[in-house]
């Protein structure tokens, strides 16, 4: 049974005598975005708008530090875990509530985590090998596996965001959370305004990327759906944003050089892909994705994008150097664009002439440029290609489709776990299904020590080349743009705006 706290000041002695501090000062914070979220239930669509949005409304049990490794957000503390690495026993905060003044409980978490199992890309790779998710008492939750699933943590710190079991439904008619901000009013086009939650409950600890104390000093967040961003730019120039994200790395000196905003860069933002659709159309054929890789070229492709060596790497590894999961082993047919040797690929595989068609949108504008030059040089190759250049929500809703696409261009962070990128989750968007993924995939899985999961992690780069579902283009530093006068602000890959204090 749900307790709801009935009043105000209820609240203020629980946040008292839990050494909460509540959030103090005010203002509001206008953070121009890519374009218009197509929704804010980040378990139907965890893409980079819902997620920057989403994260100020919605919690989840762990989330990610600065090293992107879990931490406890809602979760008390890590789980306690049965010798065989089956069971996961999670205990929660207590004296948490949900924007709408219901406490926080055991029965919520079960609710939420068996609907993100149902409906979310990642949330059913885990499903796969869930035997049951039950209420220990009202404030732990345990979970057990069928056999040992070593990325859960790191898959329950994205996207299974916990919702009131009450407010439960296929299609989100109320988007209410336990963040530091609660929605107040979305108007599509126009903007998405959230305001404080009174009634927050940090968690505890210094912050740390998104673990660590989360104060609502703003009092409203205001994010406005910027599709052009030679508008975000000038928007922040002319001191209508607080801060603009991805902005073209050609606004960097420009930026600069004003008297109302800096540039913002994030090292290692993360890499841009050539996303392939292996369940239907011309790119089921493996020989024909790996005249793909060998056609372009990720020099021109990242050269088109960001401009400046300064933006940007060539590396066909998934992980950077300095990153623990670094490694060079398997990666092949990369960084050379060598249309003679595509062309062999794709008489070899049967190629009919039958048009690629690439998603793009112009709302990330180096998703654009890097597939204008990837037309170029598959057709080149030989190949027949129709670039279709739409917003980014209906990009999403496109590639959902099998039917629609053949490659789609996006880009991925680089997350704490291997196993939790896009590309290896089954129905991910691409539909990359194979044996050796999934016997790869299993040894990481079963491993027990880092240096298993290390080799076993060689293991699964080298078949994701040879199965070839997509093309690693490059890494990438990523520009925003903040207001002088904001205080507090700190790159991240999404976006986040507690802890921040806008201009006076």
């Amino acid at each position: 049974m749900k307790r709801p706290l009935r009043s105000a000041a209820f609240a203020l002695l629980l946040a008292g005598t839990s050494s909460v501090a509540l959030a103090q000062g005010g203002g509001v914070l206008t953070v121009a975005t890519i374009g218009e979220p197509p929704t804010l239930d980040e378990m139907q669509t965890p893409t980079d708008i819902v997620l920057t949005i989403g994260n100020h409304i919605f919690e989840t049990l762990y989330t990610f530090d600065k090293e992107w490794q879990p931490q406890p957000l809602l979760a008390a503390a890590m789980p306690e875990l049965s010798e065989d690495g089956l069971t996961y026993r999670i205990p929660l905060r207590e004296g948490v509530t949900f924007h709408d003044g219901s406490a926080f409980d055991s029965a919520d978490v079960v609710a939420s985590l068996k609907r993100w199992m149902a409906i979310n890309s990642k949330g059913k790779q885990v499903a796969g090998v869930v035997e049951s998710v039950e209420p220990d008492g009202e404030h732990a939750v345990t979970i057990k596996l069928k056999s040992r699933y070593s990325p859960l943590i790191a898959t329950l710190s994205q996207a299974s965001i916990i919702l009131p079991s009450e407010k439960l439904a296929d299609t989100l008619t109320e988007f209410v959370g336990t963040g530091p901000y609660q929605l107040k009013e979305r108007r599509p086009d126009q903007y998405t305004q959230l305001v404080r939650f009174e009634n927050y409950k940090s968690p505890e600890g210094e912050p740390s990327n998104y673990a660590g104390r989360r104060e609502a000093i703003a009092s409203e967040i205001r994010f406005v759906p910027v599709p052009d961003a030679n508008t975000r730019v000038e928007g922040l120039i002319s001191g209508q944003y607080d801060y603009a994200d991805s902005l073209p790395v050609s606004a960097f000196e420009r930026v600069e050089a004003s008297d109302t905003a800096a540039p913002v860069i994030f090292q290692n933002a993360g890499w841009t892909s050539l996303n392939m659709n292996m369940k239907e159309g011309v790119l089921t054929k493996k020989g024909l994705r790996q005249a793909v890789q060998v056609a372009v070229n990720p020099t021109d492709m990242m050269l088109a994008a960001f401009s400046d060596e300064k933006f940007f790497g060539i590396d066909g590894a998934f992980f950077p150097e300095g990153f623990v999961w670094h490694t060079e082993a398997g990666v092949t047919r990369y960084g050379e664009g060598d249309p003679e040797a595509a062309a062999k690929l794709m008489s070899e595989a049967g190629y009919d002439g039958t048009p690629i068609r690439i998603l793009t949108s112009r709302q990330y504008e180096f998703h654009y440029k890097t597939g204008e030059v990837a037309k170029a040089y598959l057709e080149a190759a030989g190949f027949k290609v129709d670039l279709q250049v739409v917003d980014w929500a209906t990009l999403t809703t496109r590639r959902a489709d099998p039917k629609q696409w053949d490659i789609f261009i996006t880009h991925s962070n680089f997350p704490g776990d291997p196993t939790t990128l896009n590309t290896i989750t089954d129905t991910y968007p691409g539909w990359y299904v194979s044996d050796q993924k999934a016997q790869a995939v299993s040894a990481y899985m079963n491993a027990t020590t880092q240096d298993e999961k290390f080799k076993a992690w060689e293991g699964i780069q080298t078949v994701i080349y040879d199965d070839a579902p997509l093309v690693k283009v490059g890494n990438f530093n990523a520009l925003g743009g903040l207001a002088k006068g904001v205080k507090g602000y700190e790159p991240a890959y999404w976006p986040r705006f507690w802890n921040v204090t806008p201009r006076s």
